[in-house]
């Protein structure tokens, strides 16, 4: 017995230094194909994106009190009055949010092309659309 071998050695002495089997039947896997099965992989796809909306925050529609919803009438109607020449305006409205409830309170600058009565909303020179029901302030 040789006293520089361990006992794992001696048990399988006999085919230690044999050559490695190749199978006929399945082809020698590579290397990269063999290190991407250890790969980290998602377990929860998707729950980073619902995590995420979940986080972010939006704005509860405000409510409109009598007063302003009579000042706001009266600025469309200066505004109509003035529609031969289109003036620069700064308006804020609410957009409702896709997914969640509530929105988000969004100001823009422009002229305002026309006043669409029968679609209810204001159409600007860049061909954005404002609903009149959106509508919280508009300067000029």
């Amino acid at each position: 017995m040789d006293p520089k071998k361990t006992s794992a050695e001696m048990e399988y002495a006999d085919i230690l230094h044999l050559p490695h089997r190749e199978s006929p039947n399945h082809p020698r896997m590579s290397l990269h194909d063999r290190a991407a099965q250890f790969s980290p992989f998602a377990a929860l796809t998707g729950y980073e994106a619902a995590v995420e909306e979940t986080a972010r925050l939006t704005e509860a529609r405000l409510e409109m009190s009598e007063d302003k919803k009579q000042m706001l009438d009266e600025k469309l109607r200066l505004l109509l009055e003035t529609s031969d020449r289109p003036v620069s305006v700064c308006i804020t409205y609410f957009v409702p949010d896709a997914h969640k409830a509530g929105g988000a309170y969004v100001t823009v600058i422009g002229r305002i092309r026309e006043i669409d009565a029968f679609g209810k909303s204001l159409i600007l020179t860049d061909q954005r659309t404002i609903p009149l029901a959106d509508l919280w302030e508009i300067e000029w």
